[in-house]
């Protein structure tokens, strides 16, 4: 999904410092409102500098996106090797629940799905890095349920990544619709419902019990 980009630490510290800038833009004025200029002036460089490193506004969201992944991708795993203890996963859980609950990545995250529903680029953007991501948790509940003595066929697996995404997005949300949510409950809670969907036994795809 990367754009090839200079080289160079430096290179690295201004892209972020455009992404910090854009991802503030893009929160207090939406996609289209947020102009290059706004976004130049906010970074404190010049509109040549913006594209120096990214061709237009839809290439700093894929960046953004880029970069949430990876983080999405590093808490799998953290996921996948936390679920042998339940403090372990109680801990993980906490954590990415309040990650959810941060009510300026909420919203940033919201104008870009937002966006997404609009232009069939930015669409492209994140529906490929939410495939990318429910392939490796689809791979992380598979190992978990194999180390706990279950063979289940995929169409199981991929349900259960379904019912965890739909949860996390839905956190999301509620940082925004009720920010005043207890984020310790909620995570306690979350973690009842992932345990008895990774450790109970789950009915074939597709047929009702």
């Amino acid at each position: 999904m990367r754009e090839q980009k200079p080289e160079g630490a430096r290179a690295d510290v201004r892209r972020q410092q455009i992404l910090s800038a854009a991802a503030r833009c893009f929160r207090e004025r939406g996609f289209h409102g947020a102009s290059v200029s706004q976004i130049s002036k906010a970074a404190g460089m010049s509109a040549g500098h913006i594209y120096h490193y990214f061709e237009n506004k839809e290439a700093i969201i894929s960046e953004i996106v880029d970069q949430d992944l990876e983080h999405r991708l590093a808490l799998t795993e953290v996921f996948r090797s936390a679920t042998s203890s339940r403090p372990a996963l109680r801990a993980h859980i906490a954590g990415a629940v309040a990650r959810q609950l941060d009510g300026d990545a909420a919203a940033l995250k919201v104008e870009i799905v937002a966006e997404a529903g609009r232009n069939p680029r930015v669409a492209e953007i994140v529906r490929k890095a939410d495939s990318i991501g429910r392939l490796e948790l689809a791979s992380a509940i598979r190992d978990i349920r194999r180390r706990a003595g279950y063979d289940d066929h995929p169409g199981a697996i991929d349900e259960m990544v379904e019912l965890i995404s739909a949860m996390y997005g839905g956190v999301l949300m509620r940082s925004i619709t009720n920010p005043a949510v207890d984020a310790n409950a909620l995570a306690d809670r979350i973690v009842k419902v992932i345990e008895a969907t990774l450790y109970g036994d789950v009915p074939e795809a597709g047929r009702d019990e």
